[in-house]
């Protein structure tokens, strides 16, 4: 299993790629400099045809820094340097179901997409946009009920290779969309509403994702206010057409993350709060944690903090 991350290093601030071995962080950057996103790694190794579990092994040198630590500090960053961020939507039964209760058309269009043979895909962010791990995502002024949906993302090549997979986390507003799905983007694109972490796990073809749990825990005031779980097997689509989708006329660079929909979706009478704090596991992977702010703290975003970092 091999797991990278994009971090600012403590010694010279600088954007660093890491391996991560248990809680033990290895510095790839400080062998190979201009290595700081696992994309630019990839596509090397695959052009010199060397097997990536090979290339990693003489990243192990050195004392390492602590996984633990740098997540404290916040001094993780989004684990690939993408320049679009795209998403799949109704791909699960529970997310059909949930768009159906707060849709207020009679035909409901959730439906005739679950079933469609082509899928809803969607522009979800930019990096710069990207909210990194133990950064605040933040609540949409207009909207009064919003909720977080933990993915499944796939990191792809420009020809539609799974480099590997991350977290992710598309913020949502339920009342918007429901109010009528062309909305869809203003439910959907707004302020630090989507995060990404804490790492990439490298697809070296001995991972088997249709095995995975996804489980979302969702803390208030110390308390747990909602807790719950899902088989990535209950995926409704193969991964592997939702990218043949998004490759239909639309050239992508390396690296585009693609979210593959939500099958956990909190009751209708819950909406998160400010003080919220919204943890997200899949197996193998590991943990994505963001607190909740309000809307327009735009200082929480990554692309805005890098001269601001927490010692």
């Amino acid at each position: 299993m091999i797991r990278t991350l994009r971090f600012y290093h403590p010694v010279d601030n600088q954007v660093h790629l890491g391996l991560l071995e248990g809680d033990d962080v290895y510095s790839i950057t400080s062998h190979i400099p201009e290595w700081t996103c696992p994309v630019k790694m990839w596509r090397v190794l695959r052009v010199l045809n060397i097997p990536c579990v090979d290339a990693m092994e003489k990243f192990r040198q050195g004392p390492p820094l602590s996984f633990t630590e740098l997540e404290r500090q916040g001094r993780l960053l989004p684990p690939v340097e993408c320049t679009e961020v795209w998403a799949s939507g109704v791909t699960y039964e529970r997310s059909r179901d949930a768009r159906n209760a707060e849709t207020q058309l009679q035909d409901s269009v959730y439906d005739r997409v679950y079933a469609a043979a082509r899928p809803e895909l969607f522009f979800k962010s930019t990096y710069r946009r990207l909210v990194a791990p133990e950064r605040p995502l933040n609540l949409r002024s207009d909207s009064r009920w919003m909720v977080p949906e933990p993915e499944l993302s796939v990191v792809v090549s420009r020809e539609g290779d799974i480099i590997g997979w991350t977290i992710g986390n598309d913020l949502s507003s339920r009342d918007i969309e429901g109010e009528n799905p062309l909305y869809l983007p203003q439910a959907k694109v707004f302020a630090n509403s989507c995060a990404l972490g804490p790492v990439l796990l490298w697809n070296t073809g001995a991972e088997r994702p249709q095995d995975w749990q996804v489980t979302m825990t969702i803390h208030r005031d110390g308390a747990t206010v909602f807790s719950g779980n899902i088989g990535i097997q209950q995926l409704r689509r193969d991964v592997e057409e939702l990218i043949s989708y998004l490759l239909r006329d639309n050239p992508i660079l390396d690296g585009t993350v693609l979210m593959t929909g939500t099958g956990i979706v909190p009751p209708d009478e819950f909406t998160l709060a400010p003080g919220d704090v919204v943890e997200i596991s899949i197996d193998n992977i590991g943990t994505l944690c963001n607190p909740v702010a309000r809307a327009g703290d735009l200082r929480t975003n990554p692309a805005f903090v890098s001269a601001n970092i927490t010692s």
